[in-house]
């Protein structure tokens, strides 16, 4: 089956979500902690080992009119940084409003308990991975 592995930038925490490309669907795995951006780099080269993905996808933070905020372009050299140490394609998501609808999606499963900062990530790199899919179609 085909994987794809998705991240959801930040600089103190990076959510990540395997995603399946033939269903669309992705599941949440345990966030990378980050300094200032800069997360644990054999930690991700050991993921793409477990998982074998087929490319990476990275959320681009953008503000709601589309254009593009500071982080941005972190969250652009973060891709940059994954595609030269893992040689694999990445590819850039839109990533507005996904912590939003990854907070309200755990909030459905098991209300304030549920939203911890670490399960807010990685749920949102599943809305980034799903969002992707959608337009890979």
């Amino acid at each position: 089956m085909s994987s794809v592995l998705a991240f959801d930038f930040g600089t103190k925490s990076i959510g990540v979500a395997v995603g399946q490309k033939i269903t669309g669907t992705a599941s949440p795995l345990s966030a990378l902690k980050a300094r200032d951006g800069i997360p644990d780099w054999d930690k991700i080269t050991a993921l793409c080992e477990q998982w074998q993905p087929e490319c990476l996808v990275v959320g681009l933070p953008l503000n709601m009119d589309g254009t593009e905020q500071p982080l941005t372009g972190r969250a652009k050299k973060f891709g940059n940084r994954i595609a030269n140490l893992t040689r694999l394609p990445v590819h850039h998501q839109d990533e507005r409003l996904s912590t939003v609808d990854a907070k309200a999606r755990l909030f459905e499963l098991g209300g304030y308990k549920k939203l911890t900062k670490d399960k807010v990530d990685s749920v949102s790199a599943c809305l980034i991975f799903e969002s992707w899919s959608e337009t890979q179609y």
